[in-house]
């Protein structure tokens, strides 16, 4: 499972995350556009390594830019005054890396972070990627495509899920599914806010695909999500991290986020 965990954090850091930050607009995250490779290489390379001295300063590095990203969000929200469904997800998108961040170090030193055991400090890295910066982002994204009460459930529902989520990892696993409730809800609104754009048409081919292919994902690896909260929660039977990481894992990763990232790259060069 950590091979294929360190390549799904690796598309995180070195693709999603710096596209990403391309769909944001502001001038204020140019130089850490330019400058993130300086922070996610260094990370990458500390995936590989054994858990070290040397791999966790490795870590720290890439945990300082996610620091510098997470300090734009009170610069935008001072700058903007704004705190309307969309903006709240595009903050969230700037803060969540640093989740991330914080327990790529903890993992790679070997330290049991808040009594977290190891193997779910390095699930929490490619989540607080995934199900935080790309899913927010996107949502964020979605909302301000698409204007309306469903719009907003999506960008207000997905940074309340993952932070309930998130507090579901300090309480129990029914504050867990709770998050898991909310968050899958966001996201299959945010599928079907995008497969109502694709089949409205006025986009390429490739483009529609791209969002086609991101909207289906969503409903699987979601449900995946859902089924493994639900299990953690009541004890009844469920998939295994290792089985998770294979499906809902790389189905985030490859079939939403890459897709969608993508897609909205290509939906700025036409509009620009």
């Amino acid at each position: 499972m950590s091979v294929l965990v360190n390549l799904i954090v690796m598309l995180g850091m070195l693709v999603v995350v710096p596209a990403g930050l391309r769909l944001i607009d502001t001038d204020g995250l140019a130089p850490i556009r330019r400058t993130w490779p300086l922070f996610a290489v260094p990370g990458a390379v500390a995936l590989w390594l054994p858990r070290s001295t040397i791999a966790a300063v490795l870590a720290a590095v890439y945990a300082l830019g996610t620091l510098v990203l997470a300090l734009q969000a009170p610069r935008r929200l001072a700058r903007t005054r704004s705190l309307a469904p969309a903006e709240i997800a595009v903050l969230t998108a700037l803060v969540t890396p640093s989740v991330a961040g914080l327990a790529l170090i903890a993992e790679r030193s070997g330290h049991e972070l808040f009594g977290f055991s190891l193997p779910i400090l390095a699930l929490t890295v490619p989540h607080f990627h995934f199900a935080g910066f790309a899913a927010a982002l996107v949502a964020g994204l979605v909302c301000r495509a698409a204007p309306g009460p469903a719009g907003h459930f999506a960008a207000l529902s997905v940074p309340l899920g993952t932070l309930l989520v998130l507090a579901g990892y300090f309480l129990d696993d029914w504050a867990e599914l709770v998050g898991a409730l909310v968050l899958t809800a966001g996201m299959w609104t945010v599928a079907l806010l995008t497969w109502r754009d694709v089949r409205a048409g006025g986009r390429n081919r490739f483009t529609r695909v791209l969002l086609a292919v991101s909207a289906a994902a969503l409903v699987a690896t979601m449900l995946l999500a859902l089924s493994w909260a639900l299990g953690e929660a009541t004890g009844l039977p469920h998939p295994t991290l290792t089985w998770m990481a294979a499906t809902h894992g790389l189905g985030n990763a490859l079939g939403f986020a890459l897709c969608s990232v993508l897609a909205r790259q290509r939906l700025k060069e036409i509009t620009a």
